[in-house]
């Protein structure tokens, strides 16, 4: 849910119209709204560069992933290691694009961990990986842009590590 209905969903469940603090919320969201969106074309378009920057990335910090008997040995399952990148870095510009974590809490964070564990991938493994897939992005974003995206990418990572 993006921050604009949020607001005013909460506003219409309590029968008000939405408070000073909150309109203030959406005077600053949307003085950021060109921004944003710039911020997610750049992640879009560089989406392929981002993810070999990521992955070359995680797998010189973890080596034993591509060997002989690791989570990502061979093409196939390196593959899958790479889609989830393209997944979170989506999961990335709905939040930044809508202003919110809740997505991120939604379709990335709840049950990930539980996840990862059934399919016996370390989950430090993916946290490291969103570590690297921020520090990948943000060789592509200006230093106001990192000012934005940065704490959706921690807000997973912080997520994952709970």
């Amino acid at each position: 849910m993006s921050i604009v209905t949020k607001i005013i969903t909460d506003a219409d469940n309590e029968l008000r119209y939405p408070s000073i603090g909150e309109l203030n919320i959406l005077q600053s969201y949307f003085k950021t709204v060109g921004q944003r969106i710039g911020i997610v074309v750049i992640l879009r378009d560089k989406q392929q560069d981002i993810i070999k920057l990521a992955s070359k990335a995680i797998f010189q910090i973890h080596p034993e992933y591509i060997a002989p008997g690791g989570n990502a040995e061979g093409a196939r399952k390196r593959s899958l290691c790479l889609r989830d990148y393209g997944w979170y870095l989506r999961l990335i510009t709905y939040s930044v694009l809508s202003g919110e974590k809740e997505s991120i809490e939604q379709l990335g964070v709840i049950g990930v961990k539980e996840m990862y564990n059934s399919l016996g991938v370390p989950v430090i493994g993916m946290i490291d990986s969103i570590d690297c897939l921020k520090k990948a992005s943000l060789e592509f974003l200006s230093a106001d842009q990192a000012d934005i995206v940065i704490p959706y990418f921690d807000f997973i990572v912080q997520g994952m590590s709970n």
